[in-house]
């Protein structure tokens, strides 16, 4: 049973820092590609970030609205994925969701896991 459970998001205002992280149970973050989402309100889900390391292999991709202000990484020893976001912005705010096993090197959303998201307000 595969479970993604998304926590640190909060109301900051602009130009603060929120760090997301995802802890995962039944799937290796080490050994799968993973990724953030986020789905602004009235609008669709979108890709921010996404990475894959297993193997050997080192690829990580963000969406350009977040190149140079978000962070993705993983917490192998933790089964974590986090997310750093600095420099955020009012159209950073969103319902930001942890995804896992999905389409490596890509920021689609066929993504066969999900969590329940976690709420990020910039003002």
């Amino acid at each position: 049973h595969v479970q993604l459970v998304e926590s640190g998001g909060g109301s900051v205002q602009a130009g603060g820092s929120l760090r997301l992280s995802c802890v995962a149970s039944g799937v290796s973050v080490a050994a799968n590609c993973m990724a953030w989402f986020r789905q602004p309100p009235g609008k669709e889900r979108e890709g921010v970030a996404a990475m894959y390391t297993g193997f050997g292999g080192g690829n990580i991709y963000y969406d350009d609205s977040v190149k140079g202000r978000f962070t993705i990484s993983q917490d192998n020893s933790k089964n974590t994925l986090t997310l750093q976001m600095n420099s955020l912005k009012p159209e950073d705010t969103a319902m930001y969701y942890c995804a896992a096993d999905g389409p490596c090197g890509s920021l689609s959303a066929d993504y066969n896991y999900w969590g329940q998201g976690t709420q990020v307000t910039v003002s």
